[in-house]
């Protein structure tokens, strides 16, 4: 089945591939690779989860900011590359969650972002990532998710 089918199938449509809130470019092809900036969880310039999740938010919705940032992620790469079927794996994450210093569920929060990209991709979804936190993130965001794609 085709990603686009998956993602039909999920209820998901994809974003137009983001702009840069900066001076950086959204996605970088390197050989076989697409390097993703970091995303955070925003319909179109709008972030939708604001603040420390585990204060201002609960975890339930640091995961749901997470998943958003890998649509984000996945929109950006089907931006660099044109098809997602190209797609060989999601080679790994990086998650930045906004939180308190008392926070201990990086990893749990970051799971949205895991969840969703093996939803949509199978197999070649699961990766390696960092989840770690963050005093801060750009907008007061509460997730930010980077990522590394493998492409043919």
């Amino acid at each position: 089945m085709s990603i686009e089918k998956r993602l039909e199938e999920l209820g998901v449509i994809l974003p137009d591939p983001p702009a840069p809130a900066a001076q950086y470019v959204p996605a970088v092809i390197c050989g076989q690779l697409v390097l993703v900036a970091g995303q955070t969880p925003k319909d179109g310039t709008e972030l939708l989860y604001k603040g420390k999740v585990g204060r201002d938010l609960t975890l339930e919705e640091g995961r749901e900011a997470a998943g958003i940032c890998a649509m984000r992620c996945i929109s950006a790469v089907k931006g660099a590359i044109g098809d997602l079927d190209r797609v060989e794996r999601i080679v790994q994450i990086t998650g930045y969650v906004n939180c308190g210093e008392d926070f201990e569920k990086h990893s749990m929060v970051i799971n949205g972002a895991s969840d969703f990209l093996e939803k949509v991709f199978g197999e070649k979804g699961r990766h390696s990532r960092v989840a770690t936190g963050a005093n801060s993130l750009p907008g007061n965001a509460a997730v930010e998710i980077q990522m590394i794609a493998q492409f043919k």
